[in-house]
């Protein structure tokens, strides 16, 4: 998980995944962005689609300890590192949340093996079925290498979308990227531009 961006989430589970989304640049911040604008991690199988969405597990891995208490040690990481980002950024320490992140990051994360397929193509899949400690471990050491590089800290950026929490890293040209989508709240702020010349053009 050490790349300084994430790499694009295949193009097969946009549709699959549609009310997931994995565009904030890493897998952490994915995380956080699971809150905006409802609670997307709302059951064991969407943390599994998360999962698989995200890239830390193949599709069709089985997860077979999977359960309610997985669903509430994400959300509570998802909350710690969501409080060392916003800190981050503002410049002020987050010592609690800093600590249990670290806490996590020791374990190691699921170990990964290349299978080749009868066409000869390879495919990724794991040594073994992980558990819940080392799919934390994973996101909680990106979550670590994200704040510890210089560079890719330097990217760091808040929606400027009206009420949006989402924090992204901005890896476009000339660093321009205002929003966590330009779809979305990119959107949004372009229609009540056009509502309020609108407005001013009748009064």
């Amino acid at each position: 998980m050490g790349a300084t961006t994430k790499s694009a989430t295949p193009a097969a589970y946009h549709s699959a995944f549609h009310e997931l989304r994995f565009d904030a640049g890493r897998t952490c911040l994915d995380l956080v962005a699971t809150t905006h604008p409802v609670e997307r991690l709302d059951g064991v199988r969407r943390l599994h689609d998360w999962l698989v969405g995200a890239g830390l597990v193949p599709a069709g891995t089985p997860l077979p300890g999977a359960d309610a208490a997985w669903l509430a040690a994400f959300r509570e990481l998802r909350g710690h590192i969501a409080q060392l980002v916003r800190a981050e950024l503002a410049g002020l320490p987050a010592d609690v949340a800093l600590a249990r992140v670290n806490t996590l990051a020791a374990v190691a994360p699921p170990a990964p093996l290349a299978v080749r397929h009868a066409d000869g193509s390879l495919t990724r899949a794991l040594h073994t079925a992980p558990g819940r400690a080392a799919l934390l471990g994973a996101v909680a050491r990106d979550a670590v290498e994200l704040l510890t590089d210089p560079v890719a800290r330097s990217l760091l950026r808040q929606c400027e979308g009206d009420s949006c929490p989402i924090v992204y890293l901005d890896t476009s040209r000339g660093r321009r990227r205002r929003w966590c989508s330009s779809e979305v709240c990119g959107n949004r702020e372009r229609v009540a531009r056009h509502r309020r010349r609108a407005a001013l053009a009748r009064a």
